[in-house]
């Protein structure tokens, strides 16, 4: 397994081994040993998977502490372009973003830690979409920054049309308005 940090250091770009040939592939998706000694000790108590259809956007989403979530997120089947924004006033780099196209052929992984923002939008015609996350759901402590805000600026690849939002997204707050992380 390779890590490559990003522009925001505690977000890891996480490669895999994969081992291909005439029949297909084989990679470890994930080994406790190894992720600990590249992003340190971390316990995933859920894992999550969605699919979604060319368009649509999920996010910005994350929850407050004590249910804040740290995220290993990939991409099973298609493609999409996956956001992290920090949230942590504490931060130098408290309310940049930085994004990278996931998809089933390069096989890359992103580590999002607690105290950031995430969201995706799908780019294939359908994308499988897993991530492992470091606390449980807790709908009393989820919040959602609008994907549009311009003080954090994304710059989201362009889908063709609007980006096709749950309800829950469309009432996602601005980032001068949202709840934060110390």
């Amino acid at each position: 397994m390779k890590v490559i940090a990003t522009a925001i250091p505690d977000v890891k770009v996480i490669e895999p081994r994969v081992f291909g040939d005439d029949r297909g592939f084989f990679m470890e998706s994930f080994t406790q040993r190894a992720f600990e000694e590249a992003v340190g000790p971390w316990c995933f108590v859920q894992d999550n998977h969605s699919r979604s259809r060319h368009g649509v956007l999920r996010g910005l989403h994350y929850q407050l502490a004590p249910h804040a979530q740290g995220k290993l997120v990939r991409v099973t089947r298609g493609r999409v372009f996956d956001v992290a924004v920090d949230l942590r006033r504490s931060s130098a780099t408290f309310g940049r973003w930085v994004g990278m196209t996931l998809d089933d052929t390069e096989h890359r992984q992103l580590w999002i830690p607690p105290g950031f923002a995430h969201g995706f939008v799908v780019l294939s015609g359908e994308a499988d979409f897993l991530y492992k996350t470091t606390a449980y759901y807790a709908p009393q402590a989820e919040r959602c920054i609008r994907w549009d805000d311009p003080r954090i600026g994304i710059d989201w690849p362009d889908v063709g049309s609007e980006p096709t939002l749950s309800g829950k997204d469309r009432a996602g707050v601005a980032l001068a308005d949202a709840d934060h992380f110390d």
